[in-house]
C-alpha cells in the first residue's frame, strides 16, 4: 500500500457545474450542435483544471485533498459506464443518449439521489449480463490532473450502492461487478494513483433489500476488494446519514480511511452516532469526520464541532456530503441582507471552515472568534421570529385537518360544474421559458423595462400560450407561468421569511440548475401572488384555466431549510400562507387550482422509523392549503421522481381531487400500487419531458392503454410527466398534438 498519508483536510466533492455554469453552457452548446466534440472536451477539461486550481488556492493543497468527482451528466451514470455495469465505453454521444434519449431511444429512468434535490440516472441491468469495465474513463481524469500539477482523488459510487440503486436490483451480479471494480482499482494503481474515494451511501438508508443483506453484500464485496494487492488505498465514504447497522461491518473491513457523516442533521436523527463511531471504527482505520454540513448553507459553529472532533480523537476533517448540493461562494452575492449573509456558508466558505476546524482554535483564532459571533448574533436576532405568524398558527387545529365534504361528493359537484370530457387533457403548468421571456425579465430587473412594459410582455406570452392550447384542443388550460423564474423561487420572492440569491446555482441534473431560496425566519404572505396572472388567463378562454401553486413541502424541500425550528413548523407556516392564496383565487373565479408537490418523497427520511411522523406533518401542511376550498373547486396536485409505492398512503392522504404523477419513463409500472383506497382521479404522465424527443401517437396510446388496465376511464387524465419550462416549442407543440391525438384514438377504440 501507499505511504502517502490521507490529507488532514478534504471535502467529499465540489459543485461540478462551474461557478458561471460553464458545464451547463458547454453541454447545451454541444447538444444543439453549436460546438463539436473536440471543443466540448477541451472546454470541460479546462473547467476541471480551473476547479482544481481554485481548490488548491483555497487551501486544499495536500496530496489527494482534492476529489475528482467528475461527471459530464451524472456521477452514477459515470460510475456505471466506468465499471461496465452499463455498456457505453467512452463514446460521448452514447453517454448522452443514455441520459437524454434520442428520437428512437428512451433514456434511462431518472430519480432522486437519496433525500436530496439531485437526480441520478437509474442503471438498467439484467441477470447474467456481461460486465466489461472501461478503466480509461477514470484513468484519463487522473492523468489530465497530473499533467496540470494536481494529485487528485478519483471518485466512484461503490458496488453495493450501485446495484441497490439499479433496476431491477440484481444481486447475482455482485461477484462480476466486484471483479470489474478490482480491474478499475488495478488500472488506477498502475497509473500511480495512491488514494481512491468510493461512496457507499446505501448503508445510511432503508431500502427494499433488508439491512442484514446489505451488510452481508458489503462484507462480501469489500473483503474481496480490500484483499487485492493491486489497488490504491481506499477511502470509503458513507454520506447522507448514519451508517447504523452497517457500521460494525465497516469497522471490521478496515479500509485505509473511512468517512462518517457527523452533520447536525445526522446527529439530530441519531444522537448516539458519535459513540457508535468510537465503538466500531478500528484504530488502524483513518477516521475522516464529516463535520461540515455539505447540504445546508448555515455557517458551522466551530466550537461545537470541535467538541465532537476532540471526542473522536485524531482524525481528518471533511464535509458530511459532497458540496455539490450548495452554491459556489457567498462572494458572488451582492444583495443578501447583511445580517442574514453573515449566518451563511456556501461551498468555498465551508472549505474555509473545514481548514479552520483542522487547525484548531489556537491556530485559527480569528475564524473561531467569527464563528462564535455569528452563532450569538443569529440566536439573538429578531429577524427569525414573527409574532403575528405565531398567533396565526396558534389558531390552527391540532393534528390532521380534513376538507369537507369528502371526495365522492366533491367529485360529483365538480363534474356538474366543470363538464369536462372523458379522459380530459391538461398540462402540468409551465410552458417553455423562451429567450424573449428571459430577456424581458432581465431587462425589468436591471430597470431598462418598466413595470407596465414587463406586464404587457408577460400578458402577450400568456395570450399566446392560451391560444396555442385551445388550437391544439387541450381541455384544461394553464397560463404557462411566464412570470415565474422558478416554481419555488417565485413564491420565495413574494413570501416573508425567505431570501433569494443572485448566483446561488445548484445542479439538479445534467445541465439543469436551480437557485434554492433560503428560509431564514417565520413565513407569511403579505399580498396575493398568482391571482393577477390566473384571472388574466381565464379572461381569454371559456375553458377552465388552472390556478398554479407550489405546495408547502416542495417549497421547503427545494429551499435551504432553517435549522433552528422543526421542519413541520415551517411547513405549517407555508401551508397557512398558501391557504390565503387559494381563497383569493376562488374569489377571483378560478375553479381549478393545482398545488404541486413533486418533492413529497424527496424529504422522506432515509430510515423507515422516521417516516410516519414526516408523512403526517407533510400531509397536514398540504391539507392546510385546501382545507377551506369550495366543494366545486377542483384541487389538483402533481408528484414526480417518486417511488410511488413507498408513499402511496400519504399521496392518497393528500385528499386532492386529481393527482398527476411522473410515469412515462417507468412505463406506467408505478400504477400497480394503485388500489381501491386511492380515491383521487389520476393523471399518469404519458410524455417524458426530461428528454428532448417527441413521443409518437402510438407510443402515447400504448401508455394510455397500460394506464387503463389500472385506472378506470372515469378517473383517468391525460398529461405530460412534468412542466414544460425546460423544453422548446418545437418539441412541445408536436408532443401536445400527439398527446391529444392519442387520447382521441383511445376514446375511439372504447
Amino acid at each position: 500500500m501507499s505511504t502517502v498519508a490521507f490529507p488532514t483536510t478534504t471535502i467529499e466533492g465540489y459543485p461540478r457545474i462551474g461557478a458561471q455554469r460553464e458545464l451547463k453552457r458547454a453541454l447545451e452548446s454541444y447538444w444543439s450542435g453549436q460546438i463539436d466534440a473536440d471543443t466540448f472536451r477541451s472546454t470541460t477539461r479546462a473547467l476541471r483544471i480551473d476547479t482544481y486550481n481554485h481548490l488548491r488556492d483555497l487551501g486544499l493543497s495536500e496530496p489527494y485533498a482534492i476529489p475528482a468527482d467528475v461527471a459530464l451528466y451524472d456521477h452514477v451514470l459515470e460510475t456505471a459506464l466506468t465499471v461496465g455495469l452499463v455498456a457505453g465505453g467512452t463514446d460521448l454521444d452514447e453517454e448522452f443518449a443514455l441520459a437524454r434519449g434520442t428520437a428512437t431511444r428512451v433514456p434511462l429512468e431518472m430519480t432522486k439521489w437519496f433525500d436530496t434535490n439531485y437526480h441520478y440516472l437509474v442503471p438498467e441491468v439484467a441477470a447474467g449480463q456481461e460486465i466489461t469495465p472501461v478503466p480509461d474513463r477514470i484513468v484519463r481524469i487522473v492523468e489530465e490532473a497530473r499533467e496540470a500539477g494536481h494529485q487528485v482523488r478519483p471518485y466512484l459510487v461503490g458496488p453495493v450502492t450501485l446495484l441497490a440503486l439499479s433496476k431491477p436490483v440484481e444481486w447475482s451480479l455482485l461477484p462480476a461487478l466486484v471483479d470489474a471494480y478490482a480491474q478499475v482499482f488495478a488500472a488506477l494503481r498502475q497509473a500511480g494513483v495512491e488514494w481512491v474515494q468510493v461512496a457507499e451511501p446505501i448503508v445510511v438508508a432503508d431500502v427494499d433489500t433488508p439491512d442484514a443483506d446489505i451488510a452481508r453484500y458489503l462484507g462480501e464485496a469489500w473483503s474481496t476488494l480490500l484483499g487485492a494487492d493491486a489497488r490504491p488505498n481506499v477511502y470509503l465514504t458513507t454520506p447522507y446519514g448514519a451508517a447504523d447497522a452497517a457500521l460494525p461491518v465497516l469497522g471490521e473491513l478496515k479500509p485505509e480511511a473511512l468517512h462518517v457523516d457527523l452533520s447536525p442533521w445526522t446527529l439530530q436523527a441519531t444522537p448516539d452516532y458519535v459513540e457508535q463511531v468510537r465503538t466500531h471504527v478500528a484504530p488502524e482505520t483513518h477516521l475522516v469526520a464529516g463535520l461540515i454540513d455539505g447540504r445546508n448553507v448555515w455557517a458551522a459553529d466551530l466550537a461545537e464541532r470541535t467538541e465532537i472532533l476532540t471526542t473522536l480523537g485524531a482524525t481528518s476533517v471533511t464535509t458530511s456530503t459532497s458540496l455539490q448540493h450548495v452554491p459556489h461562494t457567498l462572494k458572488a452575492e451582492r444583495n443578501l441582507p447583511v445580517d442574514v449573509a453573515t449566518w451563511l456558508a456556501f461551498a468555498d466558505e465551508k472549505i474555509a471552515e473545514a481548514l479552520a476546524l483542522s487547525a484548531g482554535p489556537q491556530d485559527a483564532e480569528v475564524a473561531f472568534a467569527a464563528s462564535a459571533r455569528v452563532a450569538r448574533t443569529r440566536a439573538e436576532s429578531p429577524l427569525r421570529h414573527d409574532e403575528a405568524v405565531a398567533k396565526r398558527l396558534g389558531t390552527l387545529p391540532a393534528g390532521q385537518v380534513q376538507r369537507q365534504p369528502l371526495f365522492a361528493e366533491r367529485q360529483q359537484a365538480q363534474r356538474e360544474a366543470l363538464n369536462l370530457p372523458s379522459l380530459p387533457t391538461t398540462t402540468i403548468g409551465s410552458f417553455p421559458q423562451t429567450p424573449e421571456i428571459r430577456q424581458a425579465r432581465a431587462a425589468h430587473r436591471n430597470g431598462t423595462l418598466s413595470d407596465a412594459q414587463y406586464k404587457e410582455a408577460l400578458q402577450q406570452e400568456i395570450k399566446q400560450v392560451i391560444e396555442l392550447q385551445e388550437e391544439i384542443g387541450i381541455d384544461v388550460l394553464v397560463h404557462g407561468e411566464a412570470e415565474r423564474n422558478d416554481m419555488v423561487q417565485y413564491f420565495a420572492e413574494l413570501l416573508d421569511g425567505f431570501v433569494v440569491t443572485e448566483n446561488g446555482w445548484v445542479q439538479s441534473y445534467g445541465s439543469r440548475c436551480t437557485r434554492p431560496p433560503i428560509v431564514y425566519g417565520d413565513v407569511s404572505r403579505p399580498a396575493p401572488m398568482t391571482v393577477e396572472w390566473a384571472t388574466y388567463a381565464q379572461s381569454l378562454s371559456n375553458k377552465p384555466v388552472k390556478g398554479m401553486l407550489t405546495g408547502p413541502v416542495t417549497i421547503l424541500a427545494w429551499s435551504f431549510k432553517r435549522d433552528d425550528v422543526p421542519l413541520s413548523v415551517s411547513a405549517d407556516q407555508i401551508g397557512a400562507a398558501l391557504a390565503d392564496e387559494v381563497r383569493d383565487l376562488e374569489e377571483a373565479g378560478i375553479s381549478i387550482i393545482q398545488i404541486d408537490e413533486p418533492a413529497l418523497r424527496e424529504l422522506l427520511p432515509l430510515r423507515a422509523k422516521d417516516r410516519p411522523s414526516y408523512l403526517d406533518w407533510a400531509v397536514r401542511s398540504f391539507r392546510l392549503v385546501a382545507v377551506d376550498a369550495k366543494p366545486t373547486t377542483q384541487i389538483h396536485t402533481h408528484l414526480c421522481y417518486s417511488e410511488f409505492g413507498q408513499i402511496i398512503d400519504a399521496v392518497a392522504g393528500l385528499d386532492a381531487d386529481v393527482t398527476s404523477i411522473e410515469a412515462a419513463r417507468s412505463r406506467m409500472e408505478l400504477l400497480a400500487d394503485i388500489d381501491e383506497t386511492f380515491h383521487s382521479e389520476i393523471g399518469p404522465g404519458v410524455w417524458d419531458i426530461h428528454s428532448p424527443r417527441v413521443p409518437s401517437v402510438e407510443e402515447i396510446v400504448e401508455l394510455l392503454q397500460a394506464a387503463l388496465r389500472h385506472v378506470p376511464a372515469e378517473h383517468l387524465w391525460v398529461n405530460p410527466d412534468c412542466g414544460l419550462k425546460t423544453r422548446k416549442y418545437e418539441e412541445v407543440e408536436p408532443s401536445l398534438r400527439n398527446l391529444v391525438a392519442a387520447r382521441d384514438a383511445v376514446l375511439a377504440q372504447r
